[in-house]
Parts: C-alpha cells; structure tokens; sequence
C-alpha cells in the first residue's frame, strides 16, 4: 500500500503553480479521493499523478472564491504573506497570525 506524506499542512496559504489561484488549506486527502469524472475532466496531459496528497483549499482568484481541489505537485506555498480573503477562512480559522492559520472549528 502506498502511503504519502503531506508537504503541505492545514492553514498553511499557497498558490497553484500554473493557474492564478491561491487560498488556504482546509483538509488533506493522502491520495487521489475525488471522482472518477472529475479526474476525467482534466487534459490528459496534464493529470496530475493520483498516488500523491491533493489539498482541499478555500481558494480565490481575481473574480471569485471557491473551493478547489488540487495534487500536490501543483502547489507552492504562497510567499505573499497576504491573508485569503475567501468568505469562509475567517468562519473555520480567525485571523492569518505569522503567515499561518489556525484552524478554529473541527472538521469530520
């Protein structure tokens, strides 16, 4: 059985390395654990691997927030050190606090 180690940890803020979207960790899954359509909607070329942590993430862009869910190798940490303005990072964490969150409320 394959087992990662996550790189990243919840409450830390990062961005995508090729698409211009940023946000904050919420939850961690070791292994691919969407749907199979979801994984087929990605260009071929450019599916990540499934057998690495992907992120769940409050995320936002220069239009809109949402949540996304993203593998590993496409993430970087954000070196902005600018809070996540998405609506619901303040509800589950409070306040960015030396460029981490803490999460506030108990996820299942």
């Amino acid at each position: 059985m394959f087992e990662a180690e996550a790189k990243f940890t919840i409450g830390q803020v990062v961005r995508h390395r090729k698409h211009p979207f940023r946000g904050v960790i919420f939850d961690v899954d070791p292994t691919f654990s969407n749907t199979e359509e979801w994984w087929e909607s990605i260009p071929e070329d450019n599916r990540p691997k499934k057998e690495q942590p992907f992120y769940h993430l409050l995320a936002e862009n220069d239009s809109s927030y949402y949540v996304a869910y993203v593998s590993e190798q496409n993430l970087e940490t954000d070196p902005t050190g600018a809070p996540v303005d998405h609506p619901e990072v303040i509800a589950m964490f409070g306040e960015l606090n030396n460029g981490q969150y803490r999460l506030e409320v108990q996820l299942n």
